[in-house]
């Protein structure tokens, strides 16, 4: 077999709607500014806003920016293939996006767990609340999921990197994603598969693990509030964090774990503008819709 390194990948995105393609480019264009627009407009409130200065929306703040780094890896580069009808990337252009989306997906899991521990203790501990999640818990806690998810992603990157493509180099897909640029290649990836599912599964299944497991004891405690104010403050708090992880490992359960989903192209593309736009654009307006403080910090800002 004819095996050769290629030096770029073309970028199909969604060919099959070229008699559309001005519509959803204006489209897909005005959501990827609202997304960034959201995201950086939460980073600047709770950095510059004194009544946010507490450990839940400096998580937060590192959700909204791995929101920010999937937007910006993945939608200019789907733009270009939605208004051209493709996009030629470099080999080491398309690796590089590989690498930043696995790794902030990953970083993702293991931030929103951490958010919800934060909120365990918070209501199942509040008395302690305030000397365990000290500044330098919320810097350990903060960074480990960076260190973990833009590690352990090279698992996948570094063996797809190595990989031989026989001529094709064309990716009927919206940017590079695994299971696009295996298939394109003629080299032999059982091997890949198999680590990938051995390091996926514990990285989406133990945050999610942990997840539920804190909010069993949240809603036992939550359960146990004497006032239906006092019950409706506490979830208050957890309501718009359980709206996200829902809607996050929805999209991933879709698009990664089940394989009837994962793997047909038109939904795998479709589950894609979930994972890249939408999900990044509904996060800030989720937090910001059901959050009095994230509402009076905006007033204040534009007031002045």
């Amino acid at each position: 077999m004819n095996k050769t390194r290629v030096t770029e990948f073309i970028l199909l995105g969604f060919g099959n709607l070229r008699s559309f393609n001005i519509i959803f480019f204006i489209f897909f264009l005005i959501v990827f500014l609202f997304t960034v627009m959201g995201n950086l407009m939460l980073i600047v409130l709770v950095s510059v806003n004194i009544r946010l200065q507490s450990p839940m929306y400096y998580f937060l703040c590192h959700l909204s920016i791995t929101d920010l780094i999937v937007s910006t890896n993945v939608v200019p580069n789907m733009l270009g293939a939605i208004l051209f009808g493709e996009k030629k990337m470099t080999y080491v252009g398309c690796i590089t996006q590989l690498y930043f989306f696995s790794g902030t997906t990953f970083t993702e899991c293991f931030l929103l767990s951490v958010m919800s521990y934060d909120r365990y203790l918070a209501i199942c501990n509040p008395l302690r609340y305030s000397s365990i999640m000290d500044f330098k818990c919320q810097i350990c806690l903060s960074v480990w999921p960076w260190l973990v998810g833009l590690t352990l992603n090279l698992v996948g990157v570094l063996p797809i990197s190595n990989f031989d493509f026989c001529h094709d180099n064309i990716i009927d897909h919206v940017f590079c994603d695994i299971f696009p640029l295996q298939k394109l290649s003629c080299s032999d990836t059982s091997i890949l598969e198999l680590k990938v599912f051995i390091f996926s599964m514990p990285i989406f299944i133990l945050p999610c693990g942990l997840i539920i497991v804190t909010y069993v004891y949240i809603f036992h405690t939550i359960y146990k509030i004497p006032s239906t104010t006092g019950k409706q403050k506490a979830f208050s708090t957890c309501s718009s964090h359980l709206i996200v992880v829902g809607a996050f490992y929805g999209t991933l359960i879709a698009k990664y774990m089940i394989p009837s989903v994962g793997h047909s192209l038109t939904i795998n593309k479709n589950v894609s503008l979930l994972n890249t736009l939408f999900t990044p654009l509904f996060n800030p307006i989720i937090y910001s819709l059901r959050n009095q403080d994230i509402k009076m910090a905006f007033r204040k800002l534009i007031a002045q």
